[in-house]
Protein backbone atom coordinates (compact mmCIF):
# COMPACT_ATOMS: atom_id res chain seq x y z
CA UNK A 1 0.00 0.00 0.00
CA UNK A 2 1.25 3.92 -0.93
CA UNK A 3 2.41 5.45 2.44
CA UNK A 4 0.75 8.73 3.04
CA UNK A 5 0.09 11.79 5.54
CA UNK A 6 -3.70 12.45 4.71
CA UNK A 7 -3.23 15.60 6.55
CA UNK A 8 -0.28 16.80 4.63
CA UNK A 9 -1.42 19.28 1.43
CA UNK A 10 1.92 20.72 -0.26
CA UNK A 11 0.39 22.39 -3.10
CA UNK A 12 -2.25 24.97 -3.19
CA UNK A 13 -5.75 24.06 -4.48
CA UNK A 14 -9.08 25.49 -5.41
CA UNK A 15 -12.47 24.01 -6.07
CA UNK A 16 -15.22 25.64 -8.35
CA UNK A 17 -19.22 26.13 -7.33
CA UNK A 18 -21.36 23.64 -7.65
CA UNK A 19 -25.00 23.78 -9.42
CA UNK A 20 -28.08 21.85 -8.36
CA UNK A 21 -31.53 21.51 -9.70
CA UNK A 22 -33.67 19.59 -6.99
CA UNK A 23 -32.04 19.85 -4.07
CA UNK A 24 -28.66 20.95 -2.28
CA UNK A 25 -26.99 20.01 1.36
CA UNK A 26 -23.56 21.70 2.68
CA UNK A 27 -22.13 21.22 5.61
CA UNK A 28 -18.51 20.87 7.17
CA UNK A 29 -17.57 16.99 6.44
CA UNK A 30 -18.64 14.80 3.23
CA UNK A 31 -21.12 12.15 4.99
CA UNK A 32 -23.41 14.90 6.43
CA UNK A 33 -24.14 16.66 3.34
CA UNK A 34 -24.26 12.70 1.82
CA UNK A 35 -27.30 12.06 4.77
CA UNK A 36 -29.04 15.27 3.65
CA UNK A 37 -28.45 14.26 -0.20
CA UNK A 38 -30.24 11.48 0.68
CA UNK A 39 -33.01 12.62 2.49
CA UNK A 40 -33.69 15.11 -0.46
CA UNK A 41 -33.85 12.20 -2.90
CA UNK A 42 -36.35 10.19 -0.75
CA UNK A 43 -38.90 13.12 -1.11
CA UNK A 44 -37.67 14.67 2.08
CA UNK A 45 -37.81 18.26 1.80
CA UNK A 46 -35.11 21.08 3.19
CA UNK A 47 -36.66 20.91 6.95
CA UNK A 48 -36.58 16.97 6.68
CA UNK A 49 -33.04 17.24 5.44
CA UNK A 50 -31.46 19.66 8.10
CA UNK A 51 -33.23 17.87 10.76
CA UNK A 52 -31.24 14.56 9.66
CA UNK A 53 -28.11 15.98 9.25
CA UNK A 54 -28.01 17.62 12.27
CA UNK A 55 -28.85 14.37 14.02
CA UNK A 56 -26.03 13.17 12.42
CA UNK A 57 -23.39 15.55 13.10
CA UNK A 58 -22.48 14.61 16.47
CA UNK A 59 -20.96 11.61 15.03
CA UNK A 60 -19.64 13.24 11.77
CA UNK A 61 -18.33 15.99 13.73
CA UNK A 62 -18.08 15.49 17.68
CA UNK A 63 -15.45 18.08 17.86
CA UNK A 64 -18.68 21.10 17.50
CA UNK A 65 -21.45 19.42 18.76
CA UNK A 66 -23.58 16.35 20.57
CA UNK A 67 -26.65 15.33 21.37
CA UNK A 68 -26.81 17.78 24.30
CA UNK A 69 -25.76 20.96 21.89
CA UNK A 70 -27.42 24.39 21.80
CA UNK A 71 -29.34 24.69 18.32
CA UNK A 72 -30.58 27.58 16.09
CA UNK A 73 -32.38 27.68 12.70
CA UNK A 74 -33.88 30.31 9.83
CA UNK A 75 -35.74 28.09 7.62
CA UNK A 76 -37.76 29.89 4.60
CA UNK A 77 -41.35 28.35 3.53
CA UNK A 78 -41.46 29.16 -0.25
CA UNK A 79 -45.15 28.64 -0.02
CA UNK A 80 -45.39 31.24 2.75
CA UNK A 81 -42.70 33.98 1.46
CA UNK A 82 -41.80 34.23 4.78
CA UNK A 83 -38.14 33.73 6.85
CA UNK A 84 -39.04 31.81 10.46
CA UNK A 85 -36.07 31.85 13.39
CA UNK A 86 -36.33 29.24 15.99
CA UNK A 87 -33.77 29.27 19.14
CA UNK A 88 -33.53 26.41 20.22
CA UNK A 89 -31.16 27.58 23.02
CA UNK A 90 -31.16 26.21 26.50
CA UNK A 91 -31.01 28.08 30.37
CA UNK A 92 -29.05 27.65 33.03
CA UNK A 93 -29.82 25.04 35.81
CA UNK A 94 -32.43 27.01 38.38
CA UNK A 95 -30.42 26.24 41.31
CA UNK A 96 -26.91 28.12 39.77
CA UNK A 97 -26.23 31.33 40.50
CA UNK A 98 -23.12 34.16 39.70
CA UNK A 99 -23.07 33.78 43.90
CA UNK A 100 -22.45 30.09 43.82
CA UNK A 101 -20.23 30.13 40.90
CA UNK A 102 -17.84 32.78 42.54
CA UNK A 103 -18.22 31.27 46.22
CA UNK A 104 -16.42 27.99 44.70
CA UNK A 105 -13.41 30.57 44.22
CA UNK A 106 -13.89 31.60 39.95
CA UNK A 107 -13.49 35.15 39.59
CA UNK A 108 -14.88 34.30 35.70
CA UNK A 109 -16.88 31.06 33.96
CA UNK A 110 -15.01 27.72 33.69
CA UNK A 111 -15.59 26.17 30.39
CA UNK A 112 -15.49 22.18 31.74
CA UNK A 113 -17.55 20.48 34.37
CA UNK A 114 -21.57 20.96 35.28
CA UNK A 115 -21.27 24.90 36.23
CA UNK A 116 -20.96 25.70 32.35
CA UNK A 117 -23.30 23.26 31.27
CA UNK A 118 -26.99 24.54 30.55
CA UNK A 119 -30.22 22.16 29.42
CA UNK A 120 -29.78 21.27 26.11
CA UNK A 121 -31.80 23.10 23.05
CA UNK A 122 -30.67 20.78 20.17
CA UNK A 123 -32.79 18.08 20.22
CA UNK A 124 -35.85 19.99 20.89
CA UNK A 125 -35.08 22.02 18.08
CA UNK A 126 -34.85 18.84 15.56
CA UNK A 127 -38.61 17.74 17.10
CA UNK A 128 -39.85 21.34 16.73
CA UNK A 129 -38.70 21.78 13.00
CA UNK A 130 -40.05 18.50 11.76
CA UNK A 131 -43.74 18.74 13.39
CA UNK A 132 -43.82 22.55 12.30
CA UNK A 133 -42.71 21.62 8.49
CA UNK A 134 -41.23 18.34 8.63
CA UNK A 135 -42.80 15.27 5.75
CA UNK A 136 -40.91 12.67 7.75
CA UNK A 137 -40.80 10.83 10.81
CA UNK A 138 -37.93 11.30 13.40
CA UNK A 139 -37.91 7.17 12.66
CA UNK A 140 -36.72 7.84 9.07
CA UNK A 141 -34.66 10.92 9.50
CA UNK A 142 -32.82 9.16 12.44
CA UNK A 143 -32.04 6.04 10.83
CA UNK A 144 -28.72 7.22 8.97
CA UNK A 145 -27.26 8.88 11.80
CA UNK A 146 -28.23 5.70 13.88
CA UNK A 147 -26.85 3.01 11.52
CA UNK A 148 -23.51 5.32 11.20
CA UNK A 149 -23.15 5.06 15.34
CA UNK A 150 -22.99 1.14 14.70
CA UNK A 151 -21.55 0.81 11.89
CA UNK A 152 -18.61 3.32 13.11
CA UNK A 153 -17.41 6.80 11.06
CA UNK A 154 -14.49 7.29 9.46
CA UNK A 155 -12.72 10.29 11.16
CA UNK A 156 -12.00 13.72 9.04
CA UNK A 157 -9.13 15.55 8.80
CA UNK A 158 -9.84 18.19 10.12
CA UNK A 159 -12.07 16.74 12.71
CA UNK A 160 -8.88 14.59 13.63
CA UNK A 161 -6.92 18.21 14.35
CA UNK A 162 -9.52 19.03 16.72
CA UNK A 163 -9.80 16.54 18.65
CA UNK A 164 -5.80 15.87 19.42
CA UNK A 165 -6.18 19.97 20.07
CA UNK A 166 -9.07 19.82 22.26
CA UNK A 167 -8.05 16.34 24.52
CA UNK A 168 -5.59 17.51 26.86
CA UNK A 169 -8.28 20.51 28.25
CA UNK A 170 -10.35 17.11 29.26
CA UNK A 171 -7.63 15.33 30.56
CA UNK A 172 -7.15 18.14 32.82
CA UNK A 173 -10.42 18.80 34.06
CA UNK A 174 -10.59 14.96 34.39
CA UNK A 175 -7.47 15.12 36.81
CA UNK A 176 -8.68 17.97 38.78
CA UNK A 177 -12.51 16.37 39.24
CA UNK A 178 -12.99 12.47 37.80
CA UNK A 179 -16.37 11.79 38.42
CA UNK A 180 -18.15 14.35 35.47
CA UNK A 181 -15.36 13.75 32.74
CA UNK A 182 -14.50 10.04 33.32
CA UNK A 183 -17.13 9.21 31.03
CA UNK A 184 -16.61 11.40 28.42
CA UNK A 185 -12.89 9.99 28.62
CA UNK A 186 -14.16 6.57 27.92
CA UNK A 187 -16.22 7.34 25.50
CA UNK A 188 -14.42 9.68 23.13
CA UNK A 189 -10.85 8.61 23.76
CA UNK A 190 -9.28 5.15 21.70
CA UNK A 191 -8.59 2.37 24.34
CA UNK A 192 -5.16 3.48 24.93
CA UNK A 193 -5.96 6.83 26.13
CA UNK A 194 -4.88 8.83 22.87
CA UNK A 195 -7.29 10.75 20.60
CA UNK A 196 -8.79 9.36 17.55
CA UNK A 197 -6.72 10.44 14.66
CA UNK A 198 -7.67 10.99 10.61
CA UNK A 199 -8.95 7.75 8.97
CA UNK A 200 -10.13 6.00 12.35
CA UNK A 201 -13.32 4.20 13.16
CA UNK A 202 -15.45 5.89 15.78
CA UNK A 203 -18.30 3.93 16.89
CA UNK A 204 -20.85 4.59 20.10
CA UNK A 205 -23.47 1.96 20.40
CA UNK A 206 -24.83 4.51 23.60
CA UNK A 207 -25.63 7.13 20.55
CA UNK A 208 -27.64 4.80 18.34
CA UNK A 209 -29.37 4.29 21.32
CA UNK A 210 -30.69 7.27 22.34
CA UNK A 211 -31.27 8.64 18.61
CA UNK A 212 -34.08 5.47 18.53
CA UNK A 213 -35.48 6.63 21.78
CA UNK A 214 -35.19 9.93 20.89
CA UNK A 215 -36.79 8.82 17.34
CA UNK A 216 -39.59 6.96 19.02
CA UNK A 217 -40.76 10.13 21.18
CA UNK A 218 -40.19 12.76 19.41
CA UNK A 219 -36.99 13.71 21.29
CA UNK A 220 -39.74 14.28 24.28
CA UNK A 221 -37.76 11.78 26.77
CA UNK A 222 -34.81 13.99 26.41
CA UNK A 223 -36.82 16.31 28.38
CA UNK A 224 -39.86 14.79 29.82
CA UNK A 225 -38.82 10.69 30.59
CA UNK A 226 -36.12 8.17 31.12
CA UNK A 227 -33.28 10.15 29.31
CA UNK A 228 -33.74 13.28 31.15
CA UNK A 229 -33.79 11.27 34.55
CA UNK A 230 -30.27 9.87 33.49
CA UNK A 231 -28.67 13.39 32.92
CA UNK A 232 -30.29 14.67 35.82
CA UNK A 233 -29.62 11.78 38.22
CA UNK A 234 -26.02 11.45 36.76
CA UNK A 235 -25.50 15.15 37.66
CA UNK A 236 -26.91 15.02 41.34
CA UNK A 237 -24.24 12.52 41.89
CA UNK A 238 -21.21 14.24 40.06
CA UNK A 239 -21.76 17.15 41.39
CA UNK A 240 -24.00 19.24 38.74
CA UNK A 241 -27.10 21.13 39.72
CA UNK A 242 -29.47 19.87 37.15
CA UNK A 243 -33.14 19.21 38.21
CA UNK A 244 -36.12 17.54 36.57
CA UNK A 245 -38.01 21.06 36.72
CA UNK A 246 -35.10 22.38 34.96
CA UNK A 247 -36.04 19.77 31.74
CA UNK A 248 -39.31 19.29 32.03
CA UNK A 249 -40.54 23.23 31.43
CA UNK A 250 -38.02 23.61 28.48
CA UNK A 251 -39.46 23.96 25.10
CA UNK A 252 -37.16 25.73 22.19
CA UNK A 253 -39.15 29.37 20.89
CA UNK A 254 -39.89 30.48 17.46
CA UNK A 255 -38.16 33.92 17.22
CA UNK A 256 -39.03 36.87 14.62
CA UNK A 257 -35.55 37.32 12.58
CA UNK A 258 -34.10 40.38 12.66
CA UNK A 259 -32.45 42.81 9.82
CA UNK A 260 -31.06 45.23 7.95
CA UNK A 261 -30.34 46.46 4.39
CA UNK A 262 -27.14 46.33 3.22
CA UNK A 263 -26.49 48.17 -0.39
CA UNK A 264 -30.19 46.39 -1.45
CA UNK A 265 -30.12 43.04 -0.30
CA UNK A 266 -31.79 42.00 3.48
CA UNK A 267 -29.20 40.46 5.92
CA UNK A 268 -31.04 38.53 8.60
CA UNK A 269 -29.97 37.14 11.70
CA UNK A 270 -31.26 35.65 14.81
CA UNK A 271 -32.36 37.94 17.47
CA UNK A 272 -30.69 38.19 21.30
CA UNK A 273 -29.74 36.09 22.79
CA UNK A 274 -27.32 35.47 19.85
CA UNK A 275 -24.93 37.84 18.63
CA UNK A 276 -26.04 37.46 14.93
CA UNK A 277 -26.92 41.27 16.07
CA UNK A 278 -23.33 42.13 16.02
CA UNK A 279 -23.02 40.94 11.85
CA UNK A 280 -25.84 43.81 11.37
CA UNK A 281 -24.43 46.50 13.37
CA UNK A 282 -21.12 46.41 11.16
CA UNK A 283 -22.89 45.83 8.52
CA UNK A 284 -25.00 49.50 9.46
CA UNK A 285 -21.63 51.33 10.03
CA UNK A 286 -20.15 49.66 6.46
CA UNK A 287 -22.95 51.01 4.64
CA UNK A 288 -22.12 54.90 5.00
CA UNK A 289 -18.63 53.85 3.92
CA UNK A 290 -17.08 53.85 0.87
CA UNK A 291 -14.65 50.16 -0.24
CA UNK A 292 -12.03 50.08 -2.04
CA UNK A 293 -12.61 49.13 -5.72
CA UNK A 294 -10.08 46.20 -4.94
CA UNK A 295 -10.97 43.88 -2.05
CA UNK A 296 -6.78 42.96 -0.90
CA UNK A 297 -6.41 46.49 0.00
CA UNK A 298 -5.58 47.31 2.95
CA UNK A 299 -8.50 50.20 3.41
CA UNK A 300 -11.06 47.90 2.57
CA UNK A 301 -9.81 45.01 5.52
CA UNK A 302 -8.86 48.02 8.07
CA UNK A 303 -13.00 49.42 7.90
CA UNK A 304 -14.35 46.16 8.02
CA UNK A 305 -12.31 45.38 11.04
CA UNK A 306 -13.08 48.82 12.42
CA UNK A 307 -17.02 48.24 11.91
CA UNK A 308 -16.62 44.90 13.71
CA UNK A 309 -15.02 46.20 16.26
CA UNK A 310 -17.42 48.57 17.39
CA UNK A 311 -20.21 46.56 16.68
CA UNK A 312 -18.37 43.57 19.02
CA UNK A 313 -17.96 46.25 21.49
CA UNK A 314 -21.47 46.82 22.17
CA UNK A 315 -22.80 43.40 21.52
CA UNK A 316 -20.69 41.59 24.24
CA UNK A 317 -21.93 45.05 26.51
CA UNK A 318 -25.72 44.72 25.58
CA UNK A 319 -26.84 41.20 24.15
CA UNK A 320 -28.44 38.68 26.54
CA UNK A 321 -31.00 36.35 26.92
CA UNK A 322 -33.72 39.02 25.83
CA UNK A 323 -35.65 39.09 28.82
CA UNK A 324 -32.97 40.89 30.75
CA UNK A 325 -31.80 43.64 28.40
CA UNK A 326 -31.78 46.68 29.19
CA UNK A 327 -30.91 47.76 25.60
CA UNK A 328 -33.51 47.46 23.13
CA UNK A 329 -32.46 45.50 19.63
CA UNK A 330 -33.91 48.80 17.74
CA UNK A 331 -31.74 51.21 18.83
CA UNK A 332 -28.73 49.34 18.44
CA UNK A 333 -29.70 48.39 14.76
CA UNK A 334 -31.07 52.23 14.52
CA UNK A 335 -29.46 54.82 11.79
CA UNK A 336 -28.65 57.22 14.39
CA UNK A 337 -26.78 54.80 16.26
CA UNK A 338 -24.89 53.68 13.40
CA UNK A 339 -24.07 56.91 12.73
CA UNK A 340 -22.69 58.09 15.83
CA UNK A 341 -20.20 54.85 15.44
CA UNK A 342 -19.24 55.27 11.76
CA UNK A 343 -18.19 58.69 12.76
CA UNK A 344 -15.54 57.09 15.07
CA UNK A 345 -13.91 55.57 11.90
CA UNK A 346 -10.73 56.93 11.47
CA UNK A 347 -7.38 56.35 9.38
CA UNK A 348 -6.25 54.90 12.72
CA UNK A 349 -7.33 51.49 14.27
CA UNK A 350 -8.91 52.04 17.27
CA UNK A 351 -9.76 50.76 20.76
CA UNK A 352 -13.48 49.88 21.12
CA UNK A 353 -15.84 50.74 23.74
CA UNK A 354 -19.16 50.14 23.93
CA UNK A 355 -21.77 53.10 22.75
CA UNK A 356 -24.61 54.42 24.44
CA UNK A 357 -27.51 53.34 22.28
CA UNK A 358 -29.95 54.03 24.45
CA UNK A 359 -31.88 56.80 21.99
CA UNK A 360 -35.86 56.10 22.60
CA UNK A 361 -16.41 24.08 19.39
CA UNK A 362 -20.16 24.30 16.32
CA UNK A 363 -21.28 23.04 13.22
CA UNK A 364 -23.11 24.77 10.28
CA UNK A 365 -25.24 22.83 7.16
CA UNK A 366 -27.52 24.31 5.16
CA UNK A 367 -30.12 22.89 2.80
CA UNK A 368 -32.14 23.54 -0.01
CA UNK A 369 -35.02 21.76 -2.44
CA UNK A 370 -36.73 21.98 -5.32
CA UNK A 371 -39.98 23.45 -3.64
CA UNK A 372 -38.12 26.45 -2.89
CA UNK A 373 -37.51 26.16 0.48
CA UNK A 374 -34.10 26.57 2.58
CA UNK A 375 -32.92 26.26 5.60
CA UNK A 376 -29.71 27.66 7.65
CA UNK A 377 -28.70 25.43 11.36
CA UNK A 378 -26.07 25.83 13.17
CA UNK A 379 -25.84 23.41 16.67
CA UNK A 380 -22.98 23.72 19.01
CA UNK A 381 -20.91 22.63 21.94
CA UNK A 382 -19.11 26.00 22.24
CA UNK A 383 -15.80 25.20 23.17
CA UNK A 384 -14.74 21.91 20.86
CA UNK A 385 -16.11 19.37 23.04
CA UNK A 386 -17.93 21.50 25.44
CA UNK A 387 -18.06 20.71 29.14
CA UNK A 388 -16.21 17.39 28.38
CA UNK A 389 -19.25 15.66 30.54
CA UNK A 390 -21.30 12.91 28.85
CA UNK A 391 -23.92 11.09 30.81
CA UNK A 392 -23.12 7.14 31.29
CA UNK A 393 -25.53 4.72 28.89
CA UNK A 394 -26.71 7.67 26.61
CA UNK A 395 -24.15 8.89 24.02
CA UNK A 396 -25.32 12.22 25.31
CA UNK A 397 -22.19 14.67 25.53
CA UNK A 398 -23.00 18.19 27.07
CA UNK A 399 -22.06 21.61 25.62
CA UNK A 400 -20.75 24.92 27.63
CA UNK A 401 -22.92 27.59 26.79
CA UNK A 402 -22.98 29.14 29.75
CA UNK A 403 -19.27 29.62 29.64
CA UNK A 404 -20.31 32.83 28.07
CA UNK A 405 -21.93 34.14 30.99
CA UNK A 406 -20.78 37.03 33.09
CA UNK A 407 -20.06 36.87 36.74
CA UNK A 408 -20.63 40.75 37.20
CA UNK A 409 -23.88 41.63 38.80
CA UNK A 410 -23.87 44.69 36.63
CA UNK A 411 -24.02 43.02 33.46
CA UNK A 412 -27.36 42.02 31.54
CA UNK A 413 -25.83 38.36 30.63
CA UNK A 414 -24.70 37.83 34.74
CA UNK A 415 -25.54 34.60 35.58
CA UNK A 416 -28.94 33.56 37.14
CA UNK A 417 -30.54 30.50 37.28
CA UNK A 418 -33.45 29.66 34.38
CA UNK A 419 -31.53 32.49 32.01
CA UNK A 420 -30.09 32.05 28.46
CA UNK A 421 -26.43 32.82 27.91
CA UNK A 422 -24.98 35.10 25.42
CA UNK A 423 -24.85 32.99 22.55
CA UNK A 424 -21.82 32.83 19.55
CA UNK A 425 -23.51 30.70 17.16
CA UNK A 426 -25.54 32.15 14.20
CA UNK A 427 -26.78 31.19 11.18
CA UNK A 428 -27.25 33.80 8.63
CA UNK A 429 -30.06 34.35 5.91
CA UNK A 430 -30.12 37.03 2.16
CA UNK A 431 -32.83 38.03 0.80
CA UNK A 432 -33.29 40.70 -1.76
CA UNK A 433 -36.61 42.35 -2.38
CA UNK A 434 -38.70 40.13 -0.69
CA UNK A 435 -37.45 36.60 -2.35
CA UNK A 436 -35.43 34.11 -0.84
CA UNK A 437 -31.21 34.25 -1.77
CA UNK A 438 -30.13 31.97 0.68
CA UNK A 439 -28.67 30.35 3.77
CA UNK A 440 -25.18 31.19 4.87
CA UNK A 441 -23.01 30.92 7.77
CA UNK A 442 -19.89 30.73 8.89
CA UNK A 443 -18.97 29.17 12.61
CA UNK A 444 -16.24 29.63 14.67
CA UNK A 445 -16.79 30.91 17.62
CA UNK A 446 -16.17 35.13 17.99
CA UNK A 447 -15.13 34.44 14.04
CA UNK A 448 -18.62 33.88 13.16
CA UNK A 449 -19.91 37.29 13.01
CA UNK A 450 -17.11 38.40 11.53
CA UNK A 451 -16.88 35.58 8.91
CA UNK A 452 -20.90 36.87 8.08
CA UNK A 453 -19.42 39.91 7.55
CA UNK A 454 -16.47 39.39 5.34
CA UNK A 455 -18.44 36.86 3.38
CA UNK A 456 -21.52 39.48 3.23
CA UNK A 457 -19.33 42.00 1.41
CA UNK A 458 -17.18 39.47 -0.91
CA UNK A 459 -20.35 38.73 -2.34
CA UNK A 460 -21.60 42.16 -2.03
CA UNK A 461 -19.45 44.45 -2.68
CA UNK A 462 -16.72 42.48 -4.78
CA UNK A 463 -19.53 40.69 -6.69
CA UNK A 464 -17.68 36.93 -5.79
CA UNK A 465 -19.39 33.54 -6.46
CA UNK A 466 -20.01 31.64 -3.30
CA UNK A 467 -16.68 29.36 -3.63
CA UNK A 468 -14.52 32.89 -4.12
CA UNK A 469 -16.17 34.22 -1.23
CA UNK A 470 -15.43 31.34 1.04
CA UNK A 471 -11.94 31.11 -0.54
CA UNK A 472 -11.13 34.43 -0.11
CA UNK A 473 -8.49 35.31 2.75
CA UNK A 474 -10.13 36.20 6.44
CA UNK A 475 -9.02 38.31 9.12
CA UNK A 476 -9.89 38.26 12.85
CA UNK A 477 -9.88 41.04 15.09
CA UNK A 478 -9.63 39.13 18.77
CA UNK A 479 -9.52 42.41 21.02
CA UNK A 480 -7.99 45.91 22.15
CA UNK A 481 -6.06 46.72 18.01
CA UNK A 482 -4.72 42.89 17.59
CA UNK A 483 -5.69 41.37 14.03
CA UNK A 484 -5.06 38.06 12.66
CA UNK A 485 -4.05 38.15 9.02
CA UNK A 486 -4.23 34.63 6.97
CA UNK A 487 -0.80 34.24 5.28
CA UNK A 488 -2.66 34.60 2.18
CA UNK A 489 -2.91 38.33 2.59
CA UNK A 490 0.09 40.04 1.16
CA UNK A 491 2.67 41.01 2.91
CA UNK A 492 2.25 44.63 1.89
CA UNK A 493 -1.26 45.11 2.84
CA UNK A 494 -0.22 43.81 6.70
CA UNK A 495 2.65 46.23 6.47
CA UNK A 496 0.32 48.57 5.65
CA UNK A 497 -2.11 47.53 8.27
CA UNK A 498 0.53 48.20 11.54
CA UNK A 499 1.58 51.15 9.85
CA UNK A 500 -2.01 52.70 10.64
CA UNK A 501 -1.93 51.29 13.84
CA UNK A 502 -2.78 47.81 14.18
CA UNK A 503 -1.04 45.06 15.88
CA UNK A 504 -0.81 42.59 13.27
CA UNK A 505 -0.06 39.07 13.60
CA UNK A 506 0.06 36.64 10.33
CA UNK A 507 -1.04 32.67 11.14
CA UNK A 508 -0.30 29.87 9.48
CA UNK A 509 -3.06 27.80 10.97
CA UNK A 510 -6.66 28.78 9.29
CA UNK A 511 -8.70 25.75 11.20
CA UNK A 512 -9.74 29.07 13.71
CA UNK A 513 -10.32 31.69 11.13
CA UNK A 514 -13.97 30.15 10.69
CA UNK A 515 -15.81 27.14 8.45
CA UNK A 516 -18.83 28.04 6.22
CA UNK A 517 -20.87 27.10 3.81
CA UNK A 518 -23.24 28.85 1.45
CA UNK A 519 -26.28 28.06 -1.01
CA UNK A 520 -27.94 31.04 -3.41
CA UNK A 521 -30.66 30.58 -5.46
CA UNK A 522 -29.16 31.94 -8.81
CA UNK A 523 -31.82 34.36 -11.26
CA UNK A 524 -33.11 30.92 -13.51
CA UNK A 525 -34.08 29.08 -10.67
CA UNK A 526 -30.97 26.62 -10.09
CA UNK A 527 -28.97 26.27 -6.85
CA UNK A 528 -25.39 27.32 -6.34
CA UNK A 529 -23.36 26.16 -3.55
CA UNK A 530 -19.70 27.22 -2.07
CA UNK A 531 -18.46 25.34 1.30
CA UNK A 532 -15.25 25.65 3.14
CA UNK A 533 -11.95 25.08 2.19
CA UNK A 534 -10.70 25.66 5.80
CA UNK A 535 -12.78 22.24 6.88
CA UNK A 536 -13.37 19.11 5.22
CA UNK A 537 -16.56 21.09 3.87
CA UNK A 538 -18.48 19.17 1.52
CA UNK A 539 -21.58 19.65 -1.27
CA UNK A 540 -24.13 17.20 -1.88
CA UNK A 541 -26.16 18.17 -5.25
CA UNK A 542 -29.16 16.81 -6.99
Amino acid sequence: MPQYDPGKYTYPSRRNVVFAKNGMACTSTPLGAQVGLEVLKAGGNAMDAAVAMAAGMPLFEPTGNGLGSDAFALVWVEKEKRLYGLNASGAAPAALSADIVKGLGFTAMPTEGWIPAMVPGAPAGWAELNRRFGTKPLTELFAPAIAYARQGVPVPVNVARQWVKDAPRIKAAMERDPAPHAFWWSSFMKEDGSPYQAGDLFRWEACAATLEELAATNCESFYRGPLMEKIVSFSQVTGGYFTEDDFRGYHPEWVEPISVDYRGYTVCEIPPNGHGITVLMALNILNGLELAQERESAGTYHKIMEAIKLAFADTRTYVADPRYMKTRVADLLSESYAAKRRALVTSRALTPEAGDPSCGGTVYLCTADGEGNMVSWIQSNYTTFGAGVAVPGTGISLQNRGANFSLDPASDNCLAGGKKSYHTIIPGFLMKDGEAVGPFGVMGAFMQPQGHVEVLVNTIDYHMNPQEALDAPRAQWTGGRHIQLERAISPEIAQTLAEMGHEVEVIDDPIDMGRGQIIWRTGSGLLIGGTEPRCDGTIAAW
